[in-house]
Order: structure tokens, then C-alpha cells, then sequence
């Protein structure tokens, strides 16, 4: 269905970060949305404030009657719908066009120059940098991301820009449909195996969609990928790494809570860029990033500005607290190589502090598979308080808990295993100077909480 001829989008699943970005763009194009997700949530509600009709109940009565016409309403739902969904049956049933959240942001993609970061982790913060470096210059952009920026408190922006930043997610090979100017990949570290199988199938999702970019595009390596490139003829292929490759940094200076360095780029050096988070793994978000707006053209003095300017991720190394006594910050990590990076990076600010982290593992399928790396990840830090998994949307697998992590923790750490409810407990007991909550899932709900109790400690 051609975007001109669609009257109303009804979203299955609207609360994802992925889908409500879309669901802002048809809301910002005059578009009628409404919606199904299985829980209320902040994204919801703002969604609802912004003019979308949203419920909560599997209940075809609550789809809006504006949503009930075939020939001009798109249906788009999420790979983690189960297929029986009452509502995704229905219009299967009743002929409307039904579209993955993936298909509608490839179209949307082929509309202008896409600026696409891939990756099993790192690329939502790259993302969310390129598009703040882009939107706060002269050529700005719009961008779909994976999470809500703190510049400017959404996950979507809208402008005039032929430029498209894009966070391409592997799950589902769901950026197979996306069709790339530009892109960065990140990060090829095995991961939904539930979906892909083997780390094989997974490297080789990563080589069809670099076969993807578009004849006179580019492709920003990572250096190290086990990945292997399948270009079209005419893409550029370049490298990037924290201190090696065809974009990398030099004279990097951390101290007095400020990381400082200078791009070494094939397309023009930068000296003294500062890092508005400052975190030692944002050198290397921060290198792709600047990739991809040298690419768009942007001004070695609009990236500085831009790099030192930008506010972060919510929930990717978000601080909380932070002060002489206490740091307290929450991230999204969720994948044994995402915790290795964070703790990594923690360790090299805060070097001979007491760290302990409350991890909640995500999925069981996940926790099966990389136990034994979640427990060497940890194991980096003073001290850990496992969670039970959050299934989200898997049935508990019989044997696979979270003690399997816990029992391969290194001897000698500090470790307890609890209940979610037990938290706050926890954390009024407990002792450190730098604590961080780990995973995906709703351990974020008790950050709030947890940030009064550090307070008043």
C-alpha cells in the first residue's frame, strides 16, 4: 500500500521503541493510529498524549472503527506477537495488508539516504549520536531509533533532511528489509540463537545485509568482525576501531570525569572531541558515529559541537546519581559481551571503587545459551546480585534459571541471587560505591526507587 492512499495504521504491539518511532512518524503526517500492547508503559502513554488510541485488552471491540477498513488501513506488528493474537488474526482474516515493523521502516528507508547502524550491541548509542550530530547542524536528519534520546526525550525525529539514521536490528533478520546509503556495523558477537540457530546463520545474516547497501554507499567496519563483506561494486568499504583502523582515535585523555581525543579519519582529522557522556566505550560509539556524519558532510566544528552536546541514551549508561560519595546508573546491557563492555568501561572511571551490579537476565533461551559468558563478564566486577530471567516471550525452559550464571561467577565474588521484590531490601543493606543495574527486561522499573534510597542513604 502506497503511503498517499493509507488513512489509519493500527500497530500490534505499539509499545516497542521501534514501533512507536513509526507510529510518531504516520501521527506526525496526519495519519489516524491505534494500537494494541499487553502492558501500559511511559512510551504508551506519551503515544496516547500525542493523539493515538491505545488499549490493553486482546479485544477485537477495542479496535478503533477508523482501523476496521481494509482498503485504507496498514496493519504492522512485531516479530514478538504470538501468531494466534486475536487481533493479528483478525485482520489476517478480513484481507487488510499486514506489514512487519521491518518492512514498513525499509520503505520508508528507499525514501531518502539511509544512515544505518547494526551490530549485537553498540549500535542504538552510535545511532542516537549520529542523529543528534546531524539534527543539531545544518543538515539534519530523521532518524528511527532503538531508544529514547536524552537530547530530546524520543526515539524518532522528523525533518526535511534527505537523510534517514536508522538503528538496523539483526532480530528476526529484520534489517534485511532496510536498504543502506551508509552503514556502521558494530558488532558480530553471536546472539539470538532462537532465531538464527548457529553463530553461522547469524554471521551470515550480517554478510546479506551488507550486501544490501546501495552502489556508491559505504560500509564502517568494526575491526576484528568475523563477519565476511558481500558489497555491491562501487560501496566503499572502511574500518574503524578505538585506537586502530581507517577511523580511529589518538592523544586520548581521560580524567577529572572528562574523556577527551582526536579523530584520526580518512575524510579530515578532528582534534580535542569531548564526550558528553563521558564513558571509555562512547570513543568507539563515538568513532562510528562521526563515520557516518563526515559521510553526510557535516563540519569538523559541528561534530565537535555535536559530540560534546549530546546527553546520551535512557537507559544506556544513564547516571542517575553521581557525586563524590556515590555513582548509581542503569543500562540496557543484555548480552554477555553489552555487560563485558559496560563493566569495562566503569572499571577504567572508577578505578579501585567497590563495583556491584544487579543483572537481570533476558530470556531463557539467551541465559541457556551464554551462561558461562554472562559468569565471566560479571565476574569483572566486586560484586553481583542475579535476578530471576525475565522471559518476555518465552516459556521457561526446564533446568535454566538464573543459578547457572551464579554458580560460574568466579571464586572469591561477592554474589547473592534474589527475587525482584527483594531489591530495594538489598540495596539499603548492601555496601559499594558504584552500583549498576543490568538487563533488558523491567529491572528499570525499580531504578526510580533505587535512586531515592541512594540518595537518602
Amino acid at each position: 500500500m502506497k503511503v498517499e492512499n493509507i488513512k489509519a495504521v493500527y500497530f500490534v504491539g505499539i509499545g516497542g521503541i521501534g514501533m512507536s518511532a513509526i507510529a510518531r512518524y504516520f501521527l506526525h503526517k496526519g495519519i489516524i493510529v491505534g494500537g494494541y500492547d499487553k502492558t501500559p508503559s511511559e512510551l504508551t502513554e506519551k503515544l496516547i498524549q500525542e493523539g493515538a488510541c491505545i488499549h490493553y485488552e486482546e479485544n477485537i471491540d477495542l479496535v478503533p472503527a477508523a482501523c476496521k477498513n481494509p482498503s485504507d488501513t496498514l496493519v504492522i506488528y512485531t516479530p514478538a506477537i504470538p501468531k494466534e493474537h486475536a487481533e493479528l488474526c483478525y485482520f489476517q482474516e478480513n484481507g487488510f495488508e499486514i506489514e512487519k515493523r521491518a518492512q514498513v521502516l525499509g520503505t520508508l528507508s528507499r525514501a531518502g539516504k539511509a544512515l544505518c547502524v547494526a551490530g549485537t550491541h553498540g549500535k542504538t548509542t552510535t545511532s542516537t549520536m549520529a542523529a543528534h550530530l546531524l539534527h543539531q547542524s545544518s543538515i539534519d536528519c530523521n532518524a528511527f531509533l532503538g531508544g529514547i534520546s536524552k537530547n530530546y526525550g524520543t526515539n524518532y525525529i522528523l525533518s526535511d533532511s534527505p537523510y534517514i539514521v536508522i538503528e538496523a536490528d539483526e532480530f528476526d533478520r529484520s534489517f534485511h528489509w532496510l536498504t543502506p546509503y551508509a552503514t556502521v556495523i558494530t558488532a558480530t558477537d553471536a546472539d539470538h540463537l532462537d532465531i538464527y540457530g548457529t553463530k553461522e546463520a547469524y554471521l551470515e545474516s550480517f554478510r546479506k545485509y551488507s550486501s544490501l547497501i546501495q552502489p556508491g554507499g559505504y560500509l564502517i567496519l568494526h575491526e576484528g568482525l568475523e563477519m565476511k563483506a558481500d558489497v555491491q561494486e562501487g560501496v566503499t568499504i572502511y574500518s574503524y576501531n578505538r585506537e586502530s583502523g581507517d577511523f580511529h582515535a589518538e592523544n586520548i585523555r581521560i580524567g577529572n570525569g572528562d574523556i577527551i581525543f582526536d579523530l584520526i579519519s580518512p575524510l579530515g582529522n578532528i582534534t580535542d572531541i569531548k564526550l558528553g557522556v563521558p564513558v571509555s566505550i562512547n570513543i568507539e560509539n563515538g568513532i562510528g558515529a562521526i563515520a557516518l556524519a563526515q559521510i553526510a558532510g557535516l563540519s569538523s566544528e559541528d561534530i565537535k559541537a555535536g559530540m560534546e552536546s549530546f546527553g546520551g541514551v535512557d537507559r544506556r549508561f544513564d547516571f542517575k546519581i553521581k557525586n563524590d560519595r556515590i555513582a548509581f546508573l542503569s543500562d540496557y546491557a543484555h548480552h554477555p559481551q553489552e555487560i563485558y563492555q559496560s563493566v569495562r568501561s566503569i572499571r577504567e572511571v572508577y578505578q579501585g571503587k567497590k563495583i556491584t551490579a544487579i543483572f537481570q537476565p533476558h530470556l531463557y533461551t539467551r541465559t541457556r545459551d551464554f551462561y558461562k559468558e554472562f559468569a565471566d563478564s560479571l565476574s569483572l566486577l566486586d560484586e553481583v546480585i542475579l535476578v530471576d530471567i525475565y522471559p518476555a516471550r518465552e516459556l521457561p525452559i526446564p533446568g535454566v534459571t538464573s543459578k547457572l550464571i551464579y554458580d560460574n561467577l568466579r571464586p572469591g565474588i561477592e554474589k547473592q541471587m534474589c527475587h525482584k521484590e527483594d531489591i530495594l531490601g538489598l540495596v539499603k543493606k548492601s555496601q559499594f560505591d558504584v552500583l549498576i543495574s543490568l538487563g533488558a527486561g523491567d529491572i528499570d522499573n525499580y531504578v526510580p526507587e533505587i535512586t531515592e534510597i541512594l540518595k537518602n542513604r
